[in-house]
């Protein structure tokens, strides 16, 4: 008996999820559609107010629904921690600091007029004083949790739109404290209202400062030494030891989980360790959010929305125009164009999870009469179903020009340009390499397994710790979009992983590689890489050079004579094809730099 309750009470939601997630995310992928759409819907399908409600009558759909929707949201509310985490690690604090017109200039306009408005429309309506200025507050919040993975999904993070939309959700998320503050002591007098205000901030205000200090001092040695022992297992397991417990530290002194994941994203995004993280991590956070959008449909009240159809219509409607309105107005007086602000207003527009905080019965309902509350929590569970619809209008209506949706600060200081080229192995040879795409101007990222040389590298060019012959690791390194990839590590089997991966990632992507030996090579080439070098072709060619002209022998003339030879040699290890044709590898339009003055440019 224990067994079988064990079985349904802790497998069973598992087991619901996995095969919903294993049944959405590719349909919804192959019907060109955001799978949040569909854990959505099936969160209100199977969920207490769908099927779920109908196990007394037809017990045997207890596996396959969802009962216990408290705890399953406790767990999903991890999805929205790592979410925040990442989206840190794509900054930094002095990047967030250069967003600061927007944090805290047009988040503030956002929170404070949408407030304002929506309480003054609750006024009329009939509310009281203070229960409109609570309706107008829990009103005026966006849904983080829904915003930031439909923006990441629909690849508008990168945008001004995106940008901007981050920046006021950040600011709401600073906000949700002193709003919970203010609503749980309405009622009492202005001294007791102000010490009160003030004791339940300060904890929150001296974790920040603690995590932010202990993170620049602790957090990359911790990293250095955990990545000295070469034990992925390891490195994962701290990762997200510094994620939940900074999460924990912010949460245990009023503030929300999602600060300080945030927090602890920021300072690693400082890091050379910031790619790995990024692929350990991404899997984690993408199962855990579709575990939230599930639990936020099993939570929505199908039938307190059917009781209120029309004035849940109506409300959230007005929710959503009174704050497009004033959130395009905001943004337009804080400097954005027309389109940004238009897109950041559409995407701001729906209502926000805080909300059902801010009402619920056991916080404000000494203030808000409770039909009011559930009128307003049933419009904004409306709001927020249409949050994914009106994000994917914004790339429906066309730009006139679609620069005005681009933002000066949208990459990591390490990847400003658009095509980097990739370097793998940044010991002598690839740190040459990197010497000289600098000398030329080329940007680069590299990328090694050896965290001494990453420690030594660091501060002179961007070099990141990680395992290259992890695809996704590539492809956060900016793979499908480069320029080029040069690999030069030494072994054999890890070249050939880096060389397989990378070509899967981009069909036409230049791939440069050093090869062990000439066997090696034309594994290389067969694995489609652009060129192989074996390490001991170039030093030959180089001693031909010099004795070629020591001897006395035109520079010209060794020159065309060195390049012939390496084409002979190249001929011959990349081998011919069935119709008796020379392969050729893949090559890239690259663009060909201008001869130098005095040379004629090339047949």
């Amino acid at each position: 008996m224990a067994a079988e309750l064990y079985t349904n009470e802790y497998y069973s939601e598992a087991l619901v999820f996995l095969s919903t997630a294993g049944i959405i995310v590719p349909l919804f992928k192959k019907l060109n559609l955001s799978p949040i759409h569909g854990f959505l819907f099936a969160g209100v399908l199977l969920g207490p107010f769908g099927l779920g409600g109908l196990q007394e009558h037809f017990p045997w759909l207890e596996p396959v629904t969802i009962n216990n929707v408290a705890e399953l949201s406790s767990i999903a509310e991890l999805g929205v921690v790592l979410l925040m985490f990442m989206i840190g690690l794509e900054l930094s604090l002095e990047r967030l600091w250069l967003s600061k017109k927007l944090v805290f200039g047009l988040g503030s306009l956002q929170v404070v007029l949408c407030a304002a408005a929506l309480a003054a429309l609750a006024y009329k309506l009939g509310q009281g004083v203070l229960s409109a200025i609570v309706i107008g507050s829990a009103l005026s919040l966006s849904s983080t949790a829904i915003i930031m993975p439909t923006l990441a999904d629909k690849n508008r993070l990168h945008l001004a739109s995106g940008r901007a939309s981050f920046s006021i959700l950040l600011f709401q998320d600073l906000a949700v404290a002193p709003l919970l503050v203010m609503v749980s002591l309405m009622g009492l007098d202005g001294g007791d209202l102000w010490a009160n205000l003030f004791k339940s901030l300060a904890p929150g205000i001296v974790a920040v400062v603690a995590i932010v200090a202990a993170g620049r001092l602790l957090l990359r040695p911790l990293f250095r030494w955990v990545a000295a022992t070469h034990s992925t297992e390891l490195f994962m397991a701290t990762c997200l030891l510094v994620i939940l417990g900074t999460a924990y530290v912010t949460a245990a002194n009023g503030e929300s989980m999602a600060l300080g994941a945030f927090i602890a994203g920021l300072l690693l995004a400082e890091t050379e360790f910031r790619r790995q993280i990024e692929t350990l991590i991404e899997p984690f956070k993408g199962l855990l959010l579709g575990l939230f959008f599930l639990s936020v449909g099993s939570s929505l009240d199908v039938k307190l929305l059917l009781d209120n159809l029309a004035s849940s219509i109506g409300i959230a409607t007005s929710i959503v125009a009174v704050k497009s309105a004033i959130t395009y107005a905001a943004g337009r007086g804080v400097g954005l164009g027309r389109i940004v602000a238009r897109d950041t207003a559409l995407t701001i527009a729906g209502g926000g999870e805080f909300a059902f905080v801010l009402l619920s019965p056991s916080l404000s309902g000494h203030v808000v009469p409770l039909s009011a509350a559930n009128a307003a929590m049933a419009a904004v569970s409306l709001s927020m179903l249409s949050i994914p619809s009106l994000i994917g209008l914004c790339a429906r209506i066309p730009a006139k020009n679609p620069k005005e949706r681009e933002f000066a600060v949208t990459r990591p200081v390490e990847t400003h340009a658009e095509d980097p080229v990739v370097i793998v192995g940044y010991g002598r040879v690839g740190g040459l390499v990197g010497v000289m795409l600098e000398r030329h101007q080329i940007p680069f990222i590299a990328i090694d397994i050896d965290i001494g040389l990453v420690g030594r590298k660091r501060q002179t060019a961007p070099v990141f710790f990680g395992d290259a012959t992890n695809a996704e690791l590539l492809h956060h390194c900016g793979v499908p979009s480069a320029r080029a990839l040069v690999i030069t590590i030494n072994s054999r089997e890890a070249a050939n992983e880096v060389a397989r991966a990378a070509r899967e990632h981009n069909p036409t992507l230049p791939i440069i590689a050093r090869a062990v030996d000439p066997q090696h090579a034309r594994k290389l080439y067969r694995l489609g890489v652009t060129d192989a070098v074996p390490k001991d072709l170039e030093p030959s060619l180089h001693l031909s050079e010099l004795v070629l002209m020591e001897i006395g022998l035109s520079a010209g003339l060794v020159i065309a004579s060195i390049h012939e030879q390496r084409a002979e040699y190249r001929a011959v290890l990349v081998g011919k094809t069935k119709k008796g044709q020379t392969r050729r590898g893949i090559r890239g339009e690259l663009k060909k730099p201008p001869p130098a003055r005095g040379e004629s440019p090339p047949a």
